[in-house]
């Protein structure tokens, strides 16, 4: 295995600091980021379920979603910072971020909550992330 290419592993470090630092405002912000917007959200999902849309599909499910979502980039750029070899490492320390962003959740911020679910969630995203740079760093010879 090669180590990355001295110009792709700025870019992929300035991406990845940049992913940090958004993560960091959204993980550790006094309230959720979605408070303003959830009953808005709750509304319009209402309105499409009226249209078609599966009742089974409502926020909670929209919000595991976008937890999964959340974790992909964070784990695809450290996945290919050390490789596609060591993709599962790169999974490792997204679920451990998961826990750790968890964790001062529910410990310091009064307004936020911990939940099991959201790190089943962003696990799940950390895999995917790092499975998804396992694949392009294979088929790129890397």
């Amino acid at each position: 295995m090669q180590p990355p290419r001295p110009a792709h592993r700025r870019l992929v470090l300035a991406l990845l600091a940049s992913y940090l630092l958004l993560s960091a405002l959204v993980a550790f912000w006094l309230i959720p980021i979605d408070k303003a917007l959830a009953p808005k959200l709750v509304l319009l999902i209402e309105r499409a379920q009226k249209h078609g849309v599966p009742a089974w599909l409502g926020y909670d499910q929209i919000q595991f979603g976008a937890n999964i979502l959340f974790f992909i980039p964070l784990t695809f750029l450290l996945a290919c910072l050390v490789g596609r070899h060591f993709w599962g490492l790169a999974a490792l320390l997204g679920l451990a971020a998961s826990v750790a962003v968890e964790f001062v959740q529910g410990e310091f911020l009064t307004e936020r909550f911990s939940s099991v679910a959201d790190v089943a969630a962003n696990a799940t995203g950390s895999v995917i992330g790092a499975l998804l740079a396992r694949w392009w760093l294979g088929r790129r010879g890397d």
